[in-house]
């Protein structure tokens, strides 16, 4: 891995660990509300509006630009969305680890079409047998984590 590329990689590491943190609070603050739906909405309104708040101090316009994207590009949030549910609602079920783990190979099977098609304007990037690998250990690591 070239010099460059180890403070993003550490970017992500750091977000991994927030999103391992996110689930259990989500899913604490589901019960609280009782309504996961409801954590995940609340959830949503914190993010929003620290983004605001970053993007109005640093984010250089970003808001200006808004009306002239691609309608699919906006698709991000309502997945994002979903993914909040989604966990808020399954983690105090699976426990932290299995609902990582079922989160992880679910990007990463959907990743390896992604990548392999070069969907999105990405660079294609053929499907492997490493590949096909790793995505098989996480399988079975989430498989594991429930034994």
């Amino acid at each position: 891995m070239t010099q460059g590329a180890w403070l993003p990689v550490l970017l992500v590491v750091c977000g991994g660990m927030a999103i391992a943190v996110q689930a259990p609070v989500n899913a604490a603050l589901g019960k609280t509300l009782q309504s996961p739906l409801g954590a995940a909405a609340v959830s949503f309104g914190v993010g929003f509006a620290c983004l605001t708040a970053l993007t109005l101090v640093w984010g250089g316009g970003g808001f200006s630009r808004v009306g002239g994207v691609p309608a699919w590009q906006l698709l991000g949030g309502s997945l994002g969305a979903f993914y909040v549910w989604a966990m808020a609602a399954s983690t105090s079920a699976l426990g932290v680890v299995t609902a990582l783990a079922a989160l992880i190979l679910g990007q990463l099977g959907a990743a390896l079409l992604i990548d392999h098609f070069g969907a999105f304007g990405l660079t294609e990037q053929p499907i492997t047998l490493k590949r096909i690998a790793a995505v098989t250990l996480v399988a079975a690591g989430l498989l594991l984590s429930r034994s």
